[in-house]
């Protein structure tokens, strides 16, 4: 599973880099992966301090810190 997990991130971290913003539903249509899996690796991505995230008209979004922008 923590592999599973792992490839997830990455697939996120490369799909806000092309996106910018996006948000859990538009990660798990993008990725075509369950919500929880999506969950656990934005998880991960957050420990690692290479994602924000905030809370506009009642929705979370997601996008990469400025310094993962800076590595793309």
């Amino acid at each position: 599973m923590k592999e599973k997990i792992g490839e997830i991130a990455g697939r996120i971290w490369k799909a806000l880099g092309e996106k910018e913003e996006l948000t859990v539903p538009q990660l798990t249509k993008i990725l075509k992966e369950e919500p929880e899996i999506t969950y656990m690796a934005l998880g991960w991505l957050a420990r690692e301090d290479k994602i924000n995230s905030k809370k506009r008209r009642g929705k979370i979004y997601f996008s990469l810190s400025q310094s993962e922008r800076n590595v793309k």
